[in-house]
């Protein structure tokens, strides 16, 4: 598995089009920042700064979208591109049943294959934080504290476990599918519906069992909201916004966008408006982690089985 690790990496490492995909994301990435750490200083002059002024420059929007925005809808490009044709174009060129002919078990070629996608979305993803991290020192003149570094640390382990879950499902299509082209389509196809026309679906699902009309009470608008996000959640682009959002935001308490609170509890939640500690805001996303994982893991698994029953004939 080592070795088919290396190979893959290194195959990764001098693909043209992972280079070009890598360096449109830098330049989108480079540009973001450097607006967004425009509009912060100058916001930032003459006044008091605030606290966890430092994650502000991955959550603030800038022309378009904010870095957590572009990454969760554009991140999956990574995976989808770098597994596409990760089985189905080896046995196309006949070397999948030459390599499989050599002693070398066929599960270290999913394993490694998998794995050196993982190693290299780990990389980019570090390189892309840290080059974030240096733009906004020198634009912002801010410092990260302890706690900032330690939400980055956690939102990078998410980001590539996110990723991961894409190239798992890039790389399940092209077991399944023979044609490289097939399996491009389906998988951008899955991308699209996932990423943009799930929130269409969340509305009219929730239209359906709760609909709100305009003599409609506060329980009734609440029923529709939680229907809404319930389906909205099989996307695993909502959970890594949900997630990353609250983890990036120490003053997000819940992930809920609409709130039934009666008098008490509004008196409560004006009087603590302090940040959340970093296990705290851990404790509101650990459902959307679980889950995110969990798709990951799931994915992949299926990969493998799929893999390890399929005959492979040679060419």
């Amino acid at each position: 598995m080592g070795t088919i690790l290396r190979k893959e990496l290194a195959d990764h490492f001098t693909s043209t089009r992972f280079l070009i995909l890598f360096c449109l994301i830098a330049m989108v990435t480079v540009v973001t920042t450097y607006m967004v750490g425009g509009h912060l200083k100058e916001g930032l002059e003459g006044v008091a700064r605030p606290e966890f002024v430092f994650l502000m420059i991955f959550t603030t929007r800038g022309q378009v979208f904010s870095l957590v925005q572009f990454i969760a809808f554009f991140g999956p490009l990574i995976g989808l591109v770098m597994g596409f044709d990760a089985i189905n174009r080896e046995r196309n060129q006949g070397t999948l049943s030459k390599l499989l002919s050599q002693p070398i078990y066929r599960d270290a070629v999913i394993n490694g294959k998998f794995l050196a996608g993982v190693v290299t979305i780990s990389i980019m993803f570090a390189g892309l934080t840290v080059m974030v991290s240096a733009f906004g020192l020198l634009t912002v003149g801010v410092v990260p504290g302890g706690e900032e570094v330690a939400r980055l640390l956690l939102y990078l382990i998410i980001s590539i476990a996110y990723v991961s879950f894409w190239l798992g499902l890039s790389i399940l299509f092209s077991i399944l599918f023979r044609g490289v082209a097939t399996s491009a389509l389906a998988s951008v196809a899955l991308w699209i519906f996932l990423s943009f026309f799930i929130v269409f679906g969340a509305n009219l699902a929730a239209n359906a069992v709760a609909p709100v009309y305009d003599n409609s009470d506060a329980v009734q608008v609440l029923k529709n909201a939680n229907v809404s996000k319930a389906v909205t959640l099989v996307s695993p682009v909502m959970l890594y916004s949900e997630a990353t959002s609250t983890i990036l935001d120490p003053f997000r308490r819940t992930t809920d966008e609409l709130l039934l609170m009666g008098q008490l509890e509004r008196i409560s939640m004006s009087r603590f408006k302090n940040p959340l500690p970093l296990d705290q805001s851990i404790l509101v996303v650990v459902p959307h982690l679980l889950l995110l994982v969990g798709l990951t893991f799931a994915c992949f698994a299926v990969s493998y089985l799929v893999f390890m029953r399929q005959e492979i004939r040679s060419v």
